[in-house]
């Protein structure tokens, strides 16, 4: 039974710590799998129990708002006439787990190490998901209200590219109109310091596939005079980059703006140190755009990665094998002034202009990608949410952008003309699409506090 603690918000949270430990463990466990369609059981079962959950905390009108893809969770409490309305997302879907023999404990039992809760989901996006919903019922369960206006969007196909998102909103726009989006999903620097995230790169997918022949053949009989596959995917995933490490893609940088010398201050205050960075990944040395810093490549600059190549026989020992077909897949991380659609059709058409004779090429992409997504520095959010996470760090909060992409923030922007904010305590070395995803304890009930806080700071908020 919860304690009768009455006198604060914070002081509530510190007396339930531990059931609401406990709960946070029990979404983890639910396999929510969104990329597998074995596990959209395990999603909408995740779905209810955030929904169950949101009852819990005291929020009404709740709904399953759906387009025929997994379910988004929605919940409001509008309470607070004439205060701002925060509309408060986050996603419950995680990615896959696999390579499940990497795993030093089974990816969905969290198990608590040195002060870490490893399992897939542990820090994207359960943590933070589940700390902006505790700290809604504490507020409720001791003030009977909280100080803004709330209204909350839980996703659970962010892991797949939010297929329906933009579809949800053309068909529930007006119940979502807010004045501020508070990400829980992005994430920090560092464990032990405050910052805030003004923008993130956008994203687009491709793969593709070389075929030769009708069928494989053996390597004896056929090999040298029936092109290798294998051998004319190198060839075509080398011509992606030139020899200055620049995309080579026709039009790729279309649209890009230049870093200015404001931008390079705005970096040099970040606290980055490039050996411990480089170190944290095992890494020995930085590749890249030539005479560009590590945090523009980042945060300011485009890229197209291979994320996978494959073909021919994988299994263990030799299989003089001449394949027939070799596949790929590819992505490419936007900035500001770039158009997924057309970064696509630019990429296919390269792909297509470097077949080489012999093969045929089949191009697929993967959706409309997202764009990517910046904040105004001046925005008055900005500034209420870091005096917020100065407080609880008791030192400065600095500003970065996120790598990644969050695809809520450009779409949210476009269909409800609404910034977001990410205040996540999730952290980039939390393995968060890799085995042994963990959360810290310690960002746990850091983030109790802040996000108890922010809805305070927030009630004053003017837009």
């Amino acid at each position: 039974m919860d304690a009768r603690v009455t006198e604060s918000p914070e002081a509530w949270l510190r007396a339930n710590r531990e059931r609401l430990w406990e709960e946070y463990k029990d979404l983890v466990r639910i396999p929510s799998i969104s990329a597998k369609p074995g596990h959209a059981s395990d999603v909408r079962r995740a779905a209810d129990w955030v929904a169950a959950r949101c009852a819990k905390a005291g929020l009404s009108n709740i709904q399953m708002l759906e387009a025929g893809g997994h379910p988004t969770v929605y919940a409001e409490w509008l309470g607070a006439p004439g205060a701002p309305t925060i509309l408060v997302y986050a996603h419950f879907d995680v990615q896959p787990p696999e390579p499940l023999e990497l795993w030093t404990t089974p990816a969905f039992e969290p198990t608590l190490r040195d002060g870490r809760l490893y399992a897939r989901g542990a820090s994207d996006d359960k943590a933070t998901l589940f700390i902006s919903l505790a700290t809604i019922e504490a507020w409720i369960a001791t003030q009977g209200r909280l100080p803004c206006n709330v209204k909350v969007f839980y996703e659970g196909e962010e892991e797949v590219g939010s297929p329906t998102l933009g579809a949800i909103l053309d068909r529930h726009g007006p119940m979502l109109s807010a004045d501020l989006c508070l990400s829980a999903d992005g994430g920090m620097m560092f464990p032990d310091r405050p910052d805030v995230s003004v923008g993130n790169r956008g994203i687009c997918k491709l793969e593709f596939t070389l075929r030769t022949a009708a069928k494989d053949m053996h390597s004896g009989s056929f090999g040298g005079a029936i092109l290798n596959p294998l051998t004319a995917m190198a060839r075509v995933v080398a011509t992606l980059h030139a020899d200055d490490d620049r995309v080579s893609v026709k039009g790729f940088y279309e649209g890009v703006r230049e870093t200015t010398g404001d931008d390079r201050a705005d970096l040099a205050g970040v606290p980055f140190d490039e050996g411990a960075w480089l170190a944290g990944v095992g890494a020995t040395a930085v590749w890249g755009e030539r005479q560009r810093s590590v945090l523009e490549k980042l945060w300011l600059r485009p890229t197209l990665e291979v994320n996978g190549m494959w073909g021919g026989y994988q299994g263990e020992g030799s299989k003089t094998v001449l394949p027939c077909e070799a596949h790929a897949k590819l992505t490419c991380r936007l900035v500001p002034g770039q158009d997924p659609r057309t970064v696509q059709a630019a990429v296919e058409a390269h792909l297509r202009s470097v077949c080489p004779e012999g093969a045929t090429i089949e191009v697929r992409q993967g959706g409309g990608g997202a764009a990517a997504y910046e904040i105004a520095p001046d925005h008055p959010a900005l500034g209420v949410i870091e005096a917020v996470l100065e407080d609880v760090y008791g030192m400065p909060c600095f500003r970065t952008r996120i790598g990644g992409t969050l695809p809520l923030c450009a779409v949210f922007k476009d269909r409800l003309g609404l910034d977001t904010v990410p205040m996540s305590f999730s952290t980039g070395d939390e393995d968060y699409h890799a085995p042994n995803e963990f959360f810290r304890e310690a960002s746990f009930d850091r983030g109790m506090t802040a996000w108890a806080r922010v809805y305070q700071a927030l009630a004053s908020l003017k837009v």
